[in-house]
């Protein structure tokens, strides 16, 4: 127990909410911010989606912590949660309706209950698109 306690007064003194994270996960993360990078602007993922496109390697919530801390190159504002809504406005250090504005200055549009469209807006990397039936 001693050990879990010291991680959270380290991860309290450093700033970091879920402590430093290493080796498997690091790689994990390195890929969720890969994947980001990818998605072009006007569009969105999930966080669900882009878990499952990492073989679910890390959970929806594991893909949201990785880019709470990412690194500045790094499009967060294009992940939204599963209903297509903004869930970072829940979070105290991330002016509430940041990650919206970032969204429409891309030419996003929300619905009236504060939600993207995911069939509009929703960005499949095309190595995972179904393959169009040649019949």
């Amino acid at each position: 127990m001693a050990g879990k306690r010291a991680i959270k007064l380290r991860a309290l003194n450093s700033g970091r909410v879920h402590g430093d994270v290493q080796g498997v996960r690091a790689n994990a993360w390195a890929e969720v911010y890969s994947m980001v990078r990818r998605i072009p602007r006007g569009r969105v993922m999930t966080y669900g989606q882009l878990a499952t496109l990492l073989s679910n390697r890390l959970s929806p919530r594991a893909v949201g912590w990785a880019l709470h801390g990412c690194p500045d190159d790094v499009p967060w504002q294009r992940v939204v949660n599963a209903s297509g809504g903004c869930s970072t406005d829940r979070l105290p250090d991330i002016p509430e309706g940041l990650q919206r504005s970032l969204l429409e200055a891309e030419k996003v549009r929300f619905k009236d209950n504060g939600t993207v469209d995911l069939t509009r807006y929703r960005w499949v990397p095309p190595e995972h698109r179904p393959r169009e039936s040649t019949h």
